[in-house]
């Protein structure tokens, strides 16, 4: 491994923390104003919309670092050579997971982004009902299945990818401190997916 490919990868691995695993965080908990009913969740859109900067930040924050961090992890991907059958372990089967999951949420992220940011920016007024818009993409049984396939995926890449930065960046380097490790981030992992169904079944409930 070359000097440059040993930072892009440490790169890579801190970028899956932050910024993007923060924002995936406050994505989730935001949407989850949705439980509360359409004038607070449209609320909260039009809060966040309307902050200073929003477009310079999602772009500089959010988009690049996602768009870094999904490509490099298709390249990385796309090299490694798992042998599953060979060794059926499973921190083998976390490893190909982690990199299908990516393949996943790069087109999942890509179909979000259109079906909220892009949509909004050629309909403004849909930040004023954005509620209804949701829940009338949700309701089709092909859509809904789409974003619980992408919300899953998220929960688990994310919190395998913070399981494998303990170890990237030496934090936990020991057995007994990844075995604690792997505890604590499965059930991060599952409070996100928790979280993220909420989000969602939030906009049948009113």
């Amino acid at each position: 491994m070359t000097q440059s490919s040993f930072w892009a990868r440490r790169i890579h691995s801190l970028s899956g923390v932050v910024p993007i695993g923060v924002f995936l965080l406050e994505h989730l908990f935001s949407n989850s104003f949705s439980a509360q009913g359409p004038a607070a969740y449209n609320e909260m859109v039009q809060k966040i919309s309307g902050l200073p900067y929003v477009l310079w930040m999602e772009v500089f924050i959010i988009f690049l670092p996602i768009l870094f961090h999904a490509i490099y992890g298709i390249w990385i991907a796309f090299q490694a050579k798992p042998n599953l059958v060979r060794y059926p372990f499973a921190r083998n089967w976390m490893f190909v997971l982690q990199r299908v999951t990516g393949i996943l949420l790069f087109f999942y992220i890509g179909l979000h982004v259109y079906e909220t940011r892009v949509q909004v920016f050629f309909d403004e007024s849909l930040k004023f009902r954005f509620f209804e818009h949701m829940k009338e993409l949700l309701s089709n049984p092909v859509w809904f299945a789409i974003y619980v396939a992408g919300i899953l995926s998220a929960a688990f890449h994310f919190a395998n990818g913070l399981w494998t930065f303990g170890i990237v960046w030496g934090i936990t380097a020991g057995p007994r401190a990844q075995r604690f490790s792997s505890y604590a981030c499965a059930g991060l992992g599952l409070v996100v997916a928790g979280m993220g169904m909420t989000s969602l079944l939030g906009f049948f409930t009113h």
